[in-house]
């Protein structure tokens, strides 16, 4: 079974959210879904101060077997985005929680959180999937 942290949230689409107590949230994608994409070779991130809509395309993660739309799960601007992961990639895999975070975002609306999965609930949505 993937690891689910339990004080982060989660979206459907397999992203992780971890409120940074600063009006601002650090997204990454799951465990579950960096093992179920196999090994990482390209991430394509967004342009820094793009905002972005729930549920908005902001890049594309490609691994050895396929390539996935990566979908915001709050709204707000685009603070920083994880420049490592454009010459190391593979980091998603290796650190899904931590060193591969995808980007930084000044959050909207606080309650987009609200609308986002617990640990159990995600956990119940990649245990479907499996």
């Amino acid at each position: 079974m993937s690891s689910i942290p339990a004080n982060l949230r989660y979206a459907e689409s397999h992203e992780w959210v971890l409120d940074n107590g600063d009006g601002s949230v650090t997204i990454g994608i799951t465990d579950h879904a960096q093992e179920a994409l196999g090994d990482v070779v390209f991430v394509e991130l967004p342009e820094v101060g793009r905002t972005l809509a729930v549920g908005d395309e902001f890049g594309v993660i490609e691994s050895v077997k396929a390539a996935s739309d990566l979908y915001a799960p709050v709204a707000g601007e685009i603070l920083e985005v994880n420049e490592a992961l454009e010459d190391s990639p593979e980091t998603v895999n290796e650190s899904p929680y931590a060193d591969g975070w995808l980007m930084k975002v000044r959050l909207e609306d606080a309650s987009n959180l609200d609308d986002l999965l617990d640990a159990g609930a995600y956990q119940a949505v990649a245990a479907a999937e499996e």
